[in-house]
């Protein structure tokens, strides 16, 4: 019996393939999170595409004679669907609830752009509102999109751990 022992404990036919086993389960782990990681990038710059699509539509279908585009423009709410569908993602890529918006923007001393008006009401005389009265106020269209995430290999990579809603938007001028 303590031969058999001694002799068992010598043996190391099995070893290397023990040690190919732990390295191939470290491997496939590491390749599912690639995998989930890559389509949720992916995923991402579809929707960015898709949203960027979609201010593009809403630039082209609505002309200035029909300023502001979200009432005056009757092909701007499809066009822009239209256009936001139009990725690899297609339907799954959607506006969100109240895109596309529109309103008067100015330019702040910054860069930035500021808020001086909905299209609602009147359209400002000028941008004093944002601190640069020389300037005249520009209707934006606003569009918003989002899209639901579903990682590949749910509970056996980080996918589980990113964030579910992907959501973007884009702001054009018209006019």
């Amino acid at each position: 019996m303590m031969n058999a022992r001694r002799i068992l404990r010598k043996d190391e036919r099995g070893i290397a393939s023990i040690e190919f086993a732990l390295i191939a389960s470290f491997l496939a782990f590491a390749f599912l999170n690639v995998c989930d990681v890559a389509v949720y990038l992916f995923d991402g710059m579809q929707v960015n595409n898709a949203t960027q699509m979609g201010a593009q539509a809403a630039f082209a279908a609505c002309d200035l004679n029909h300023l502001p585009a979200t009432t005056n423009c009757s092909g701007l709410s499809s066009a822009v669907t239209a256009a936001v569908g139009s990725t690899s993602l297609g339907s799954a890529v959607s506006e969100r609830s109240g895109s596309p918006s529109e309103a008067y923007y100015c330019p702040t001393s910054g860069g930035a752009l500021q808020n001086v008006g909905s299209v609602s009401s009147a359209k400002p005389a000028d941008c004093s509102a944002a601190g640069e009265p020389s300037m005249k106020p520009g209707d934006y269209v606003l569009i918003q999109t989002t899209y639901t995430f579903t990682p590949l290999f749910p509970g056996a990579s980080v996918g589980s751990l990113l964030p579910a809603t992907i959501t973007d938007s884009a702001e054009v001028r018209l006019g």
